[in-house]
């Protein structure tokens, strides 16, 4: 059995080496995380927690994703990665709606439409320019 901070750092070593499949498995190998169990502790780790919600993303299980982004709040480091998360899954999704891909004023429309939550954000207004 692997402590909690071994397990994040095998997360964060497959996560940078970009195998998220090899991570999907190593995620379904851990214990559940029932209250008081060791399952738990390993949820309080922000990189057993991105890496939960990578895989989640990359298997198009996206309502798993939006679900840990918004219940666990993550450092300034995570956000930019995770914001790029957020925003994907809503324009595959729309994608998937719409068959067909989104444009500029589509996308524009659906981060208006779904904000990125706090645990992601600081609060700091990013502007998108159109010519």
């Amino acid at each position: 059995m692997f402590t909690p901070e071994q397990v994040a750092r095998v997360c964060e070593n497959l996560e940078e080496t970009g195998d998220i499949e090899r991570l999907g498995r190593f995620l379904w190998s851990l214990p559940a995380a029932v209250p008081g169990s060791a399952g738990e502790l390993l949820n309080r780790h922000e990189s057993v927690m991105r890496a939960r919600a990578l895989v989640a993303f990359h298997g198009g299980n996206f309502e798993a994703l939006y679900q840990i982004l918004q219940s666990h709040r993550f450092t300034r480091e995570s956000h930019a990665k995770l914001q790029d998360l957020w925003l994907d899954a809503h324009y595959r999704e729309a994608e998937r709606l719409r068959g067909r891909p989104l444009g500029p004023v589509e996308k524009y429309r659906i981060r208006k439409k779904f904000p990125l939550p706090r645990t992601i954000w600081d609060g700091e207004q990013k502007t998108h320019c159109f010519k």
